[in-house]
């Protein structure tokens, strides 16, 4: 499937190669994406190749109108989400020593090529490890390939195999071996890699040496601070597919939330994001924990609440969660590794609790305490409209996707 637009030659071109759809704006991958098309939309006419799941809507539709020039969909076959058909997949992916998502956007080199036949880039971004293999097939046809690490796969994944229980761990840790051995093999085929973080940066470097790494730092477009009636809530959110997430609400569940429940009578937990039906089903005893299911506007939902809470025990990249939570004005209290990569001060920007204890501690001072809430949340929110806007983070691009 294709769409085409206007063209004009005033502009050099550029390819932009996504296994998601960067719209709606419905997630942390979503806005990473979304902020880098809009980035290239300035300076180039784009091409875009973009993966759609069975079922999904057209991402053609949901890219505004005027943006690119021209669009390729690659439909993804159909995959079984049923436990017993995923768990088959994945035991057969540790055989063959291949991770998930890498497999899961592999072997389509063909549609690709047949896309791109006759063109020629200057600039090539790839989104996401998963696409990775498509470097020599894409390198082809343009000046310079970029590779955009959302995460560190192997960091994410070894982080994962922490946090999981058995035999998840053990999936985990094997899929993280394996994602370790073809970043070695892939990352030098990109003139570019580009992460969110100096942490990312640094654990690339471990990995490859690749000579040129670039901090893009994860960002959302600029928002007016939202006007909210509070209530008494603490929120998280997320996509609740995605398994730190799921590990951090098992985590807060089971051993910060009844403390927090027994010593606030009135309060509520909130979960805002996608994906939720089946942690909604895990937690469904608990009348004081509410998801919202997906939202249109995750900041002016979170600013209803009193803190943001990001319990979390893996990940990798910088957390979009917390820069909504600031752009809602929200303080937030946040392991250490959930706010790591963020330019953030513990202590004024937000609060860092790495035990439950210290967590419950940390949440309960700020909702007793008015002039905290206040100081963290003019901290944070100023914290986002400096750095972590969009137009903030494009400014890292200039001079190196384009001259200046």
């Amino acid at each position: 499937m294709r769409k085409r637009f206007g063209d004009s030659a005033a502009k050099p071109a550029a390819l932009f190669l996504t296994p998601e759809a960067p719209y709606p704006l419905a997630g942390g991958g979503q806005m990473r994406s979304a902020s880098l098309l809009e980035y290239l939309a300035k300076h180039f006419h784009v091409d875009v190749i973009v993966f759609r799941e069975p079922g999904a809507a057209d991402p053609v539709c949901a890219i505004p109108s005027g943006l690119v020039r021209e669009i390729k969909v690659i439909s993804l076959p159909y995959h079984s989400k049923q436990f017993h058909a995923r768990a088959l997949r994945n035991f057969g992916r540790v055989a063959r020593e291949v991770p998930p998502l890498v497999d899961r956007f592999s072997g389509f080199d063909a549609q690709i090529a047949a896309f791109l036949h006759g063109r020629s880039y200057q600039t090539a971004v790839v989104e996401h490890f998963w696409c990775a293999t498509y470097a020599d097939t894409v390198q082809r046809h343009s000046e310079k390939t970029i590779l955009d690490l959302h995460n560190v796969e192997s960091v994410l994944l070894a982080r994962c195999a922490e946090s999981e229980r058995w035999p998840g761990s053990l999936l985990f840790r094997r899929f993280g071996r394996a994602c370790a051995q073809l970043e070695r093999k892939w990352f030098p085929r990109f003139s570019t890699l580009m992460v969110s973080s100096t942490t990312d940066r640094d654990a690339v470097a471990g990995i490859a040496g690749h000579p040129q790494v670039i901090v893009y730092p994860n960002a959302i477009p600029r928002v007016p601070l939202p006007a909210a009636a509070k209530r008494e809530e603490i929120v998280f959110a997320g996509n609740f597919d995605y398994h730190p997430n799921r590990a951090a609400i098992r985590y807060f569940h089971e051993q910060i939330w009844p403390g927090l429940r027994d010593r606030f009578p009135s309060l509520k937990w909130t979960l805002v994001g996608r994906n939720h039906e089946d942690m909604e089903r895990r937690l469904s005893g608990d009348p004081r924990i509410q998801f919202t299911g997906p939202v249109r506007d995750a900041v002016s939902r979170m600013a209803s609440a009193r803190l943001a809470v990001v319990p979390l025990l893996a990940g990798s990249g910088t957390r979009i969660k917390i820069i909504e939570a600031w752009a809602a004005g929200l303080p937030v209290v946040s392991t250490s590794l959930g706010a790591e990569g963020l330019p953030a001060q513990p202590g004024k920007d937000l609060l860092i609790a790495d035990n439950p204890r210290d967590f419950i501690e940390a949440v309960a001072s700020v909702l007793e305490s008015e002039t905290l809430r206040a100081a963290l949340s003019r901290s944070g929110r100023l914290l986002y409209e400096t750095q972590l806007t969009w137009a903030a983070a494009w400014e890292t691009l200039n001079g190196f996707i384009i001259e200046t």
